[in-house]
């Protein structure tokens, strides 16, 4: 087979596995829901200024002050008479971005420390593992409250407190898809045909095991949204007036008596995106899943 003959079986093969992956994703109705959802929370996130001006999110207009939802104002007014509907959806941007970002540099530097422990193993892996080991050893949340104090509350230091705690976690069940792949006898057949390392995990290790990191990379953006919502509600993460979802929790709690939209429709959107990305996860997990095919 020629070089050419041989990149267009290549891409083909590629095209196939996307459209039968694609295929079987689609079967699954609540992941198709979970997409459906996504997309719309996206669509808040990048025409936000479209749908409804900012300002209305962050100017106080007193006199209006604990308003009810009405046409005017489909989720009510806040304390300060500002547009609760234009705070949840200005507020996507911060708190569904903090948690898509956070996911996505914390899975890439696990994934690194993953393939680097589990593919070249002996000091390197026991070294990397006693590290992250002892960072793993305290709690989730204190450890995220103990760096954004020490940095500052702020967006930039939400996210690296988010990223430095959720590592571990990524570490490992990347490095435990990385030792399952590393075993096989293709691996075995490359260094002895003198591939380099670089090679091996990029061509041969990695892609082995993406199926398993994207499905974590999904399923982990739920509730790296609900954390981040969390350490804003404690006051530790974006600061007023910017709009984010669990300030605007936070600022309900004294007025669920009189005023329980203020609480209900920032809670809602932070279970709504939540759960979309948890029914793509795990849409993708018995998409990717070899066993489940026909």
């Amino acid at each position: 087979m020629s070089e050419s003959q041989g990149q267009v079986f290549t891409t083909f093969k590629k095209k196939s596995q996307l459209k039968e992956t694609w295929k079987r994703y689609r079967k699954n109705k609540l992941a198709l829901l979970g997409l459906a959802l996504f997309i719309v929370i996206l669509i808040c996130m990048v025409f936000a200024d479209v749908i409804v001006d900012y300002d209305k999110a962050i100017d106080h207009h007193v006199e209006i002050r604990l308003q009810s939802p009405s046409r005017e104002h489909p989720f009510g007014t806040d304390l300060y008479g500002r547009d609760t509907f234009a705070r949840v959806i200005h507020g996507s941007r911060n708190s569904f971005a903090m948690g898509v970002i956070a996911v996505a540099v914390g899975i890439t530097l696990g994934g690194i420390l993953g393939c680097a422990a589990g593919y070249f193993g002996g000091m390197v892996d026991s070294v990397i593992m006693r590290i992250l080991d002892t960072v793993a050893c305290i709690p989730f949340m204190l450890m995220s409250l103990t760096i954004v104090a020490a940095l500052g509350p702020g967006l930039v230091n939400v996210l690296i407190a988010l990223m430095i705690s959720y590592i571990p976690d990524y570490t490992r069940i990347i490095r435990a898809s990385i030792l399952s792949v590393v075993e096989q006898d293709f691996i075995e057949a490359a260094k002895a045909c003198g591939t380099s390392n670089t090679k091996i995990i990029a061509k041969h290790v990695l892609p082995n095991a993406l199926g398993t990191i994207i499905v974590r990379a999904t399923m982990s953006v739920g509730g790296m949204i609900i954390n981040a919502a969390g350490m804003s509600f404690l006051g530790m993460g974006i600061q007023p007036p910017a709009p984010e979802w669990g300030a605007l929790l936070s600022e309900s709690r004294e007025y669920m008596r009189y005023a329980p939209y203020m609480a209900v429709f920032p809670g809602l959107a932070i279970c709504i995106s939540a759960l979309s990305v948890n029914l793509m996860g795990d849409g993708l997990r018995d998409a990717l899943d070899p066993r489940l095919r026909d």
